[in-house]
């Protein structure tokens, strides 16, 4: 069910021209992904396994962690980690960022479920791979702060985050809308 509009989110656009969990699943499914969301308070972890044959045959490809966390002005969606497994090398046509679309798609629209209305993260400075500035430009995100340890500031972002790197945020609704293609039934 979507958020009702608040002052933090207004309803700028339909919410039926946003991908709901039900159609990230289903083409999660349409990729041979079983993508679980499961939550305890306001922490989240989505696993996304690659479908095997039989039961218990599923391996693990892929984790997102992170938070919901209130904050002044609405709740905001914490991303914490996305980790691939080595599991991801074996499977044939899957690029490793198409996972992480999977990941990163179930969790913003648990956030957005959960009344939030930007989602924050750390690009980590720990290789060129996963540091690329332009794969989460390209997803939505804008870089709000270098958190490089030259500054006062850098230490409360290096506590929380656990590393140096690039704070970027993103207006969930946004990249839902931004999504809607990729996870909506096509008509």
């Amino acid at each position: 069910m979507a958020a009702p509009p608040s002052p933090a989110r207004p309803a700028a656009r339909p919410a039926a021209s946003l991908p709901t969990m039900a159609d990230i699943m289903v083409a999660s499914r349409a990729q041979g992904l079983d993508v679980r969301l499961r939550t305890v308070g306001p922490f989240f972890r989505v696993t996304a396994a690659a479908r095997g044959e039989g039961e218990g045959d599923a391996v693990e490809l892929g984790r997102a962690e992170g938070a919901v966390r209130p904050w002044p002005g609405g709740a905001v969606l914490h991303l914490d980690s996305m980790r691939m497994t080595r599991a991801t090398l074996g499977v044939a046509d899957r690029p490793l960022f198409g996972l992480g679309m999977f990941l990163g798609a179930v969790a913003v629209r648990h956030g957005y479920d959960a009344g939030c209305a930007r989602a924050e993260l750390l690009a980590i400075n720990d290789t060129p791979l996963y540091h690329d500035k332009g794969f989460y430009t390209r997803m939505g995100f804008k870089p709000v702060h270098e958190v490089d340890g030259s500054s006062i500031t850098d230490l409360a972002h290096m506590l929380v985050w656990g590393g140096r790197g690039t704070r970027m945020d993103a207006d969930i609704e946004e990249l839902l809308f931004k999504w809607r293609k990729r996870f909506r039934p096509q008509v």
